[in-house]
């Protein structure tokens, strides 16, 4: 590290948290240096975690804090525009959680405040900045297999079961899998396709009482170039995707008999959902991100964004258990790379478009135009129609070469 780490405050210190503070601690970029949340039990336990940072009552507080560089915004939806507009008028650079915001007018207010006040805003939508989808990426535009032919991607997990707050399931403030969950598929699409989406085609369906929010959505996607790709999602927690790797199992945050348990409970009205959530604010993501095999070298399994399959002009290229797997003429093989990494990938960009002026590449925009197919697929499902889209952009030109994948192995697997 040429410069100090960049000083960052997390507003909302609860659940989403966690798996930003397991990224933070993988990396020298940032310095953990204060955190905000209403909840006083939150608090306590970031005060516990991080003895030396400061700790707030509220985002007032904490944006106030002239020694804070830099904060990651991880409050409820409806909070993300006024809190990043709050500390983009603090001084503040600004990292927003999926969803971005909850529609594209809130999308603009933000980018706008941002760049009057001079700081940098950075989507920080997790699954994108993958080591597997970044390199995927990497082989589509090195043009190792030829053009871009397909990208499909389908999950199937546990989301809609896990416990929620009244906020979460309530569609009005960004409640559901349609904005809670889309954003991981569509960032790694684009991400692979280089970004500009033509048009969407999609429904979301809702056919759990207890839950009255979107479980489930279907949609087709077209880029410019006529690449189309399909992004299918499933969170009702009956099958889960992990069960179709060899390697997997039915286990994702649940067995299925707690699964199954839960449903129950949740029809009789007997769940004890506020002191699960409690619970739940205090794991970190090893505890409900999957059951971990203890020991060894860590495993990807597929989780709420499932599996992402790429089909080229001659090869195919999917997530492996340690990488990526390449499907070509010459046979299979398996690229292993580092997938302990957490959320340390936005934690990395924001720190050298700071302290060093390299692009933010995810930036508002990029964050907007994945917004955008949210909306669109809200507005394919009522209107049944294929919706065009305005606000797309490219990844900028420089993206593989400041953040290149690092191949630690190469296996070959069948020949």
């Amino acid at each position: 590290m040429a410069e100090r780490p960049l000083r960052l405050g997390m507003i909302g210190i609860g659940v989403g948290a966690s798996f930003v503070l397991h990224g933070a601690d993988r990396t020298d970029a940032v310095e953990i240096f204060a955190g905000a949340d209403i909840d006083p039990t939150s608090r306590d336990r970031f005060a516990t975690r991080y003895p030396e940072a400061r700790v707030y009552d509220t985002a007032d507080e904490l944006v106030s804090d002239p020694d804070v560089e830099a904060v990651w915004i991880a409050t409820p939806n409806r909070f993300h525009c006024p809190h990043t507009v709050l500390a983009a008028e603090h001084g503040k650079h600004v990292v927003i959680e999926k969803p971005m915001a909850l529609d594209l007018k809130e999308a603009s207010a933000m980018i706008e405040a941002c760049q009057r006040n001079g700081v940098k805003l950075l989507a920080g939508h997790t699954r994108s900045f993958g080591a597997p989808i970044r390199l995927m990426r990497q082989i589509v535009h090195s043009g190792r297999l030829g053009a871009l032919g397909a990208v499909n991607c389908f999950a199937y997990h546990d989301w809609v079961i896990h416990p929620r707050t009244a906020e979460e399931l309530d569609p009005n403030q960004g409640g559901g899998i349609v904005y809670r969950q889309i954003p991981h598929q569509v960032d790694s699409i684009r991400s692979i396709g280089s970004g500009k989406l033509r048009s969407v085609r999609g429904t979301y369906g809702q056919w759990m009482k207890e839950r009255p929010i979107p479980g489930y959505y279907a949609v087709f996607m077209e880029f410019e170039n006529g690449v189309p790709a399909v992004a299918i999602q499933n969170g009702y927690g009956y099958f889960v995707t992990s069960e179709l790797v060899p390697w997997g199992d039915s286990v994702t945050n649940y067995t299925l008999a707690e699964r199954n348990e839960l449903k129950r409970q949740m029809r009789a009205g007997s769940r004890p959902e506020d002191a699960e959530k409690l619970e739940w604010r205090g794991r970190g993501p090893e505890g409900r991100e999957g059951r971990r095999r203890p020991g060894g070298r860590p495993r990807w399994k597929p989780g709420d964004m499932g599996i992402i399959v790429v089909s080229c002009e001659r090869g195919d290229l999917r997530q492996s258990p340690y990488g990526v797997y390449v499907y070509d003429d010459d046979g299979l093989k398996e690229l292993r790379v580092d997938i302990s990494g957490g959320q340390s990938g936005e934690l990395l960009e924001i720190y050298n478009a700071v302290r060093f002026g390299k692009p933010v590449y995810h930036s508002g925009e990029w964050g907007m135009a994945t917004l955008e197919v949210v909306m669109a697929i809200y507005e394919s499902s009522k209107t049944h129609k294929d919706v065009l889209l305005t606000h797309q952009v490219e990844m900028p030109a420089g993206y593989d070469k400041d953040y290149p994948v690092v191949v630690e192995e190469e296996v070959t697997i069948e020949a």
